[in-house]
């Protein structure tokens, strides 16, 4: 997990974002947590775009088995997550809905994220 994100480090689909601020692997009991949180929050108003998906399976052995006999099956997923990573995007509600949104979903996260939004984005031409 060497380096900064080569790509989708800016937001694509939403108009509000969160920003990860370190790398880790996110696993995907984590992604869910934070989805819930951010679409109980939202309450079905706007939308909710996950960039993330946990494809890298992690292995392991069960317990007191001797070593050997090939490699151990699937425990769980995860997703590389390298800093400057956006995970997930808001749009369709206001500025404080979506700041409040996302700070719940990113006290689920593993790792300390950053509230983003659009580089066009002014608060006077979303009212």
């Amino acid at each position: 997990m060497k380096g900064n994100v080569k790509r989708s480090s800016e937001l694509s689909f939403g108009t509000f974002g969160i920003k990860a601020m370190e790398g880790c692997w996110m696993t995907a009991k984590q992604i869910e947590a934070a989805r819930v949180a951010v679409t109980r929050y939202l309450k079905r108003e706007g939308q909710v775009w996950i960039n993330i998906f946990p494809d890298k399976p992690i292995t392991r052995k069960p317990a007191e088995v001797r070593m050997g006999k090939g490699k151990g099956a699937p425990e769980y997923w995860v997703a590389v997550v390298k800093p400057g990573r956006i995970i997930f995007e808001a749009d369709g509600v206001s500025l404080e809905t979506a700041k409040e949104a996302l700070r719940l979903a990113a006290q689920k996260l593993p790792i300390p994220c950053k509230f983003v939004t659009r580089k066009d984005y002014s608060p006077e031409s979303a009212a």
